[in-house]
């Protein structure tokens, strides 16, 4: 048993309102130390340490789960920071726990806020001489307030380096969640990339701007030299306006401000227990006026989750190759502890629609198993027991009914981590949560073996949307439907992956397809086009791809898609034979079309695709994030098609791989690089006058496929050249 787990929950025996408490707790070693191990936990977040040292590089610890069902705790190894006399400390912050998520009324959410600061840990000694003892949390601690006087997810911090106390208080004991503690089961976050600025501007408003140059998910570290009680404030924002001016308001209720109270001399602050999501920030105030600041006083340090990059991309065209980096940077920017929608505004949840259609580039870019594995347990422990699965994960919202292509994230995120990795571990853990799924659309249709009826989100912001909408054109119950027969279709391969009886399934399957095909034998949009050939639900899918493809020349060669269209847009054009119409769409600049926010200067992938529109006007703030990770799934076409990178159903994880590039003349090379478990695949081509010249490395035995003529090879580096058309 877990040490932990006999500790005692303590809170401040009296109110602190905004200030975070720092409990301590004093003790002597008289023998020498063999091992010591921290753990801890806190109903919010925490940082601990041992005589001024931090322990570990865990941000925001002990992250952000399903709190109900599921409590992380951190253990550490704190050997080396032991000496004779010690002090252990740990501050708690409200975090997500206790913080005023999500930013409108949440009864789940209220309920959690009424819990106090509480912690919990335990110290376990090791002696040399075999001897042990163990250091809980009980009545004998105490707890004092701490420099930080305010800190809140969406608010930003208040630190006041130069308070001292040295009152110090009594601890109270409460009734804690013991039986939800699990031990850290996803990645940590941590510090990552460190982001110089690269100008300081005056804006026509006579602001102080810092511009980093890059869109980030973290926070700014200070390093000043000044006076005791002076004052740094500073605000963040990701774009400029219209007229070269400070802009906020798309940050809707999120103040997303960083106050400083300095202590006197050099000094270096970062926040603690709160994070922004800015390209920017204001100067407000600063020691000597907001015009003393300088570029040394500041650096952005990214926060993330710790996954290995695992893919790169790279082309000869300037533009795809910042689109590939914003890609990336988006989902660092998102991928904080679970994939949430954006990291700015009032809201920042983990929403299962963007998680489902982003997660197959998503484990092209980074190892994302542990990440994913941890964010779907939580899944299962908020789903319902009619199967209801929510729209944000962990699921704070009061919503009582699933939509369509955000709940089957249930079976959508659990197959492509498993084609991704070949671990049938996560169907396994998420096979129960697969069938409950499908369970909740039967009950929940008005028809048999279809989903008719309910409350969607549609094709969301499709571009096809009727004046005044969000929603896109397309038919809801199509949408639905052809979600139910996807997800149905999942359920029997993961059943047969595991050796389950799927007959049933199998069943129902085909009687979807039968019932879809009778329901909706015409389509009327591009996105309908696309998930009736995508799932292989059309009676004729050529017929589809080819309506689809006259759909997008009609439109101008311009996408007309929302959230569930985009992502497989390309797939089906290249799939069907229209691979040189899905070169056309990547590689549009105007409007609409995923380069177009690059020329107007993005560094992430944005909610809209005309967030800064051609005048350089913006959305209406209440929903407008230029950090919004979603539609950068285009690069998973990309991998898989352009450069031709595949993994394969029956060997998964790339035991085997296919490789089947698609060049296009209008690019003079692309390469794309894919860190696997059984080692690195390469696709590179490049055109050498009227000839397409491959470079491939295959770490294991691969089926190459290059104009339609295929070769099974064994691991190696291949040269093929063909004729450039």
């Amino acid at each position: 048993m877990d040490s932990i787990l006999k500790a005692k929950w303590i809170a401040p025996a009296s109110e602190m309102g905004e200030v975070c408490p720092v409990f301590r707790k004093c003790f002597s070693l008289e023998k020498k130390v063999e091992r010591a191990v921290l753990q801890v936990t806190a109903l919010g977040v925490y940082v601990s340490d041992i005589n001024g040292t931090r322990v570990g590089n865990f941000v925001l610890a002990p992250g952000w789960t399903a709190y109900q069902k599921r409590l992380q705790y951190q253990a550490y190894d704190v050997t080396e920071l032991l000496e004779k006399e010690n002090t252990l400390s740990v501050t708690v912050g409200k975090g997500w726990y206790r913080g005023r998520l999500p930013g409108w009324k949440s009864t789940k959410q209220e309920a959690l806020q009424k819990n106090p600061a509480g912690m919990l840990a335990s110290l376990e000694i090791l002696y040399v001489d075999g001897s042990s003892e163990t250091i809980y949390t009980d009545e004998s601690w105490n707890v004092q307030e701490s420099q930080i006087r305010f800190s809140e997810i969406y608010d930003g911090e208040t630190c006041d380096a130069s308070f001292k106390t040295t009152v110090e208080g009594p601890v109270s004991l409460f009734e804690g969640p013991t039986e939800t503690l699990i031990p850290q089961q996803g990645e940590e976050v941590r510090e990552q990339e460190r982001v110089s600025p690269c100008r300081i501007f005056t804006t026509p408003a006579g602001e102080t701007v810092v511009d980093f140059g890059q869109e980030i998910t973290g926070y700014v570290e200070l390093s000043v030299d000044a006076p005791a009680g002076s004052e740094i404030l500073l605000s963040h924002a990701e774009v400029m306006d219209q007229q070269g001016n400070f802009y906020t308001e798309n940050y809707r209720s999120a103040k997303a401000k960083l106050q400083y109270f300095c202590r006197e001399g050099k000094q270096v602050y970062k926040p603690q227990f709160t994070y922004f999501g800015f390209r920017y920030i204001r100067v407000d105030r600063f020691p000597g006026g907001p015009e003393a600041a300088k570029p040394e006083n500041f650096t952005a340090v990214a926060v993330y989750s710790h996954m290995k990059r695992t893919g790169y991309l790279r082309s000869s065209n300037p533009l795809l190759n910042r689109l590939f980096e914003n890609v990336v940077w988006g989902q660092r920017g998102n991928f904080l502890d679970v994939p949430t929608d954006c990291p700015q505004r009032d809201e920042r949840l983990g929403w299962t629609g963007d998680a489902q259609v982003f997660i197959r580039t998503a484990a092209l870019n980074f190892d994302v198993e542990k990440f994913f594995t941890k964010w779907l347990a939580d899944m299962e422990a908020d789903q319902g027991e009619d199967g209801f699965v929510g729209h944000v994960i962990p699921n704070m919202i009061d919503d009582p009914e699933s939509s369509a292509a955000w709940a089957d994230a249930a079976t959508i995120c659990p197959w492509e981590i498993y084609l991704a990795y070949g671990n049938p571990s996560i169907l396994r853990n998420q096979f129960s949560c697969m069938k409950k799924w499908l369970h909740y659309i039967a009950v929940h249709t008005k028809e048999d073996y279809l989903w008719i009826g309910g409350n969607h989100f549609g094709d969301w912001l499709g571009l096809d949307a009727p004046s005044g909408s969000y929603k896109g054109s397309s038919n809801e119950d199509f949408i639905a439907s052809a979600f139910y027969a996807h997800s149905t279709e999942l359920v029997v391969k993961a059943g047969r992956v595991l050796g389950e009886d799927v007959s049933q399934y199998e069943e129902l399957y085909s009687n979807i397809v039968n019932a879809f095909r009778k329901r909706f034998p015409v389509y009327h949009t591009q996105t309908e086009c696309v998930l009736a050939a995508h799932f292989h639900l059309a009676e004729d899918c050529q017929a589809a791809a080819d309506q689809l493809a006259g759909l997008v020349r009609e439109a101008g060669t311009q996408l007309r898609t929302g959230f569930v269209g985009t992502p497989y847009l390309l797939h089906v054009l290249s799939e069907y034979g229209y691979t040189e119409l899905a070169y056309s769409l990547l590689l549009r600049e105007k409007y609409p079309s995923w380069l177009y926010p690059v020329t107007k200067g993005a560094t992430t992938i944005w909610e809209h695709w005309d967030g800064i529109m051609e005048d350089g006007g913006f959305w209406s703030s209440d929903m407008n994030s230029y950090n919004h990770y979603a539609y950068g799934a285009v690069a998973d076409w990309v991998y898989c098609v352009a450069a031709g990178i595949q993994t394969q159903e029956e060997h998964p994880g790339y035991e085997k791989a296919v490789i089947a590039p698609h060049p296009d003349a209008r690019l003079g090379w692309l390469e794309a690089v894919v860190e696997t478990r059984h080692g690195r695949i390469r696709s590179r081509w490049e055109r050498e006058g009227d000839v397409w010249r491959y470079e491939i490395e295959t770490p294991v035995e691969s089926r190459i496929c290059i104009d339609g003529r295929e070769h099974t090879v064994p691991a190696g580096r291949y040269l093929y050249y063909s004729p450039c058309c």
